[in-house]
């Protein structure tokens, strides 16, 4: 059975988003890196992951009902 998650993408990770993103569906084991894979998104555009509001990893397990967030890298000067 599929679980959902709370998706969010952060500034240029934007136009990866998909319509369902606040009841996304995921399939029970799912990682960061699987998820990212799914949405088509290459690991080099993503800099920060957060699940809850703690930093993870691409290795990071995605439960039902998490609140996952991606960053990509961030510039500044």
């Amino acid at each position: 059975m599929k679980k959902q998650i709370q998706l969010e993408l952060q500034t240029t990770l934007k136009r990866f988003l998909p319509a369902a993103h606040e009841h996304y569906p995921i399939e029970p084991g799912l990682c960061v890196r699987d998820l990212l894979e799914q949405l088509g998104i290459a690991e080099y555009e993503v800099n920060l992951v957060f699940i809850n509001g703690t930093s993870a990893n691409f290795d990071s397990t995605i439960e039902g009902g998490d609140r996952v967030v991606l960053y990509p890298p961030l510039g500044g000067g």
